[in-house]
């Protein structure tokens, strides 16, 4: 039986996100090939200028309000021209307003970067600008691109999740930028996909547990556990209670866990893995040690395991899922992956894929069971 939900919607989804991909390519077609490349090649000039708005927290003096640019100087501790032409350049890309000379607004775009927004993006605007994130880009990209190396590695030393653990300060912003991923996927992850099938959600890699939190307050007879690094487990549970979450928390337990050692075991086929944005992070070999470790505490209940990745499609790819790969490219050693790529690595993990399951934005939920699980009434696999 399917765990598929909203086929219909999902399928819409899928062809306007076609469509969107056709029509972000369309200044390819209508703008002078020089003047295009132009374009492209001084795009950072609008990431940095978002950067540095986001930065001042600009939308946030903002509020509901508007201000002229000297008022609003004066609040950010800011030189009132510069920050007057900063605002021109960004409104004249749709980022905030200018209601009228020298007098700005936040617009639909903007009030994203406000930080009581509750689908505030600001974190990962400042997180993939911050300097720990663009020095890669800038100064060892060709250097990763001539000899494979890792830009990231090259540039700080240490391996992306080596350089979390070693500064408090960086591993915080990337956790909140992280937090904020559900601004951008939406919850489709939850209505798309069937989970009032099972009881209990293992979420390894789960980060605060934000997706299961989602998942929780949907489906009230489900209970989870969050299974992630200590440093970030740890400080979970006060965190979900400063947001006012006491009652979700109550079906909510959180784990230490090195996922590459082990994960915790399944108890029966009502309980299912969530691994989400976890092994695009990883090489195919450390990805299979993830999934063995999976298999392992799941096959003996015959506990399902939703693997929530992109997908990306084997040939004309959009900007969106091939931008996505050339992040983790320059960051780590992982990679966004084809479906043909992912059946490799369940395959060698002793996995069998059952379904891929379609969700509202740019992920899909790859459906998997031990290949050897203990044959119980929901265990499909042979």
């Amino acid at each position: 039986m399917t765990l598929q939900k909203n086929a219909g919607a999902v399928r819409r989804f899928t062809r306007l996100a076609k469509f969107g991909a056709w029509l972000q390519n369309l200044p390819n077609k209508i703008v002078p090939p020089p003047f295009r490349l132009i374009q492209i090649g001084s795009a950072f000039w609008q990431s940095r200028a978002l950067y540095v708005a986001a930065r001042l927290d600009i939308a946030s003096a903002l509020a509901d309000g508007e201000a002229s640019v000297e008022t609003l100087a004066e609040r950010v501790a800011a030189d009132a021209d510069a920050l007057y032409r900063l605002l021109r350049m960004l409104a004249a890309i749709g980022v905030f307003e200018e209601v009228s000379q020298r007098r700005f607004r936040n617009n639909k775009l903007s009030s994203y970067l406000r930080q009581d927004h509750p689908n505030s993006v600001r974190a990962m605007v400042l997180m993939h600008n911050s300097p720990e994130m663009s020095r890669p880009w800038f100064e060892r990209l060709e250097q990763g691109v001539r000899g494979g190396s890792v830009p990231f590695e090259s540039a700080h030393g240490q391996a992306f999740y080596d350089y979390l653990d070693a500064n408090p300060k960086f591993d915080q912003l990337f956790a909140q930028a992280m937090d904020s991923v559900e601004a951008l996927t939406g919850d489709s992850f939850v209505t798309d996909f069937d989970w009032s099938r099972f009881e209990r959600i293992i979420d390894v890699g789960g980060s605060k547990g934000a997706k299961s939190l989602a998942i929780l307050k949907r489906h009230p007879q489900i209970k989870a556990l969050v299974a992630d690094r200590e440093q970030v487990v740890g400080a979970a549970e006060q965190f979900w209670k400063d947001q006012g979450k006491g009652a979700v928390l109550q079906r909510m337990r959180f784990e230490a866990c090195d996922l590459l050692q082990s994960v915790p075991k399944a108890h029966s086929d009502k309980d299912i893995y969530l691994l989400s944005a976890v092994l695009h992070g990883f090489d195919d070999e450390t990805s299979v040690t993830v999934l063995r470790n999976v298999a392992q505490a799941s096959a003996e209940s015959g506990a399902a395991i939703a693997v929530m990745e992109m997908v990306i499609p084997d040939s004309r790819d959009d900007m969106g899922t091939a931008a996505f790969d050339m992040q983790m490219c320059v960051n780590t050693r992982g990679r966004e992956r084809t479906l043909a790529e992912w059946r490799r690595l369940f395959d060698v993990s002793g996995l069998v894929l059952q379904e891929v399951v379609g969700l509202q934005t740019f992920g899909k939920i790859l459906v998997l069971r031990a290949a050897h699980c203990s044959g119980s009434l929901h265990c499909s696999c042979a």
